[in-house]
């Protein structure tokens, strides 16, 4: 089968395309046929082994696939790694149904970035119908998904972060009412003066440095900021007496975790594939590119020149 293998750590150029004998199933797995791969900005890291879970070579990356089982069925799941081929072999329980009107795209859009943003907002913001909310990289994976998930759990005000003009127009047309350029210095005040001169409730944040001080700052008393991802690759020191006087919570994300618990990951997944199935979640898609072109795929995505959901398509 074709594959994307890495035998060394390092950046994009680490991303070999080879030819591996297809996997050979063990107890309690099945063999999916993949025809769509999600992209995401933690198989970077992956191939850097710089990320939270250590990384063993040979390696062949990808965490969400999209394809077909032997008998016919439709299919998605999450999986460790394995995703960047042609076939992949997958525990019977990490298997969900993709529904009838949900393409191969669009569900490959909805898996790590859906579950992610349903359950920073259902289980570590505990988000209330009512309470503002602000989404860090509103145009992509993961904040396009949280985004339209927040609006239709009854936020009272969205605040979409992104960093060009295209992407935050984007992000209005997703149902935030605001949309403010990442990366000014006077965030703080702009995210505040956003939300009517008060601080905001809810932070889904994952860039790191500056912008997750900046976010935390215009948090108000009761307030949670949800910390799901380090893009800038510099993390934050956050003070005790600090989160004390402000009244403020700092949560973790890390969907490894989620996984642990096949029956909320399960849960999730047939929720956002279900919202996909009756139109009510619209995946942004950002491209499809054939599985050779994965290095350059990647190269994109470090440099966050890309916008909504990237896909890799294995059979051509």
């Amino acid at each position: 089968m074709k594959a994307i293998q890495i035998r060394s750590f390092g950046g994009p150029e680490v991303l070999e395309m080879v030819e591996l004998p297809d996997p050979e199933p063990g107890p309690g797995e099945v063999l999916v046929e993949i025809n769509r791969i999600g992209v995401n900005f933690a198989d970077t890291h992956a191939t850097r082994n710089d990320y939270l879970a250590e990384q063993e070579l040979p390696l062949i990356p990808g965490a969400e696939l999209v394809g077909t089982t032997p008998d016919g069925r439709r299919v998605a799941a999450v999986v460790p790694n394995g995703a960047y081929a042609r076939y992949a072999a997958v525990a019977e329980g990490s298997l969900v149904p993709v529904p009838e009107g949900v393409d191969d795209e669009q569900a490959a859009g909805l898996l790590i970035q859906g579950l992610t943003a349903d359950a920073i907002l259902r289980i570590s913001a505990c988000m209330k119908p009512g309470e503002s909310v602000v989404v860090n990289a509103a145009a992509g994976g993961t904040g396009s998904l949280a985004v339209q998930l927040a609006r239709s759990m009854g936020a009272g005000r969205i605040i979409g972060l992104a960093s060009t003009p295209d992407k935050r127009a984007l992000t209005l047309q997703l149902g935030a009412d605001v949309a403010l350029d990442s990366r000014r210095p006077d965030l703080t005040e702009a995210l505040i003066e956003a939300n009517g001169g008060e601080k905001v409730d809810v932070v889904l944040e994952m860039a790191g440095g500056e912008a997750f001080d900046n976010c935390l700052k215009a948090v108000a008393p009761f307030g949670r900021l949800v910390t799901f991802g380090i893009a800038s690759s510099e993390q934050n020191l956050v003070k005790t007496g600090s989160l004390m006087r402000n009244g403020r919570a700092v949560i973790g994300f890390w969907i490894n975790h989620l996984m642990a618990r096949p029956d909320l990951a399960r849960e999730g997944l047939e929720r956002v594939l279900g919202a996909a199935g009756r139109g009510d979640l619209v995946t942004v898609l950002g491209g499809t590119y054939p599985l050779e072109k994965a290095a350059d795929v990647h190269r994109e995505m470090a440099g966050r020149r890309t916008m909504g959901k990237i896909l890799l398509d294995p059979s051509q």
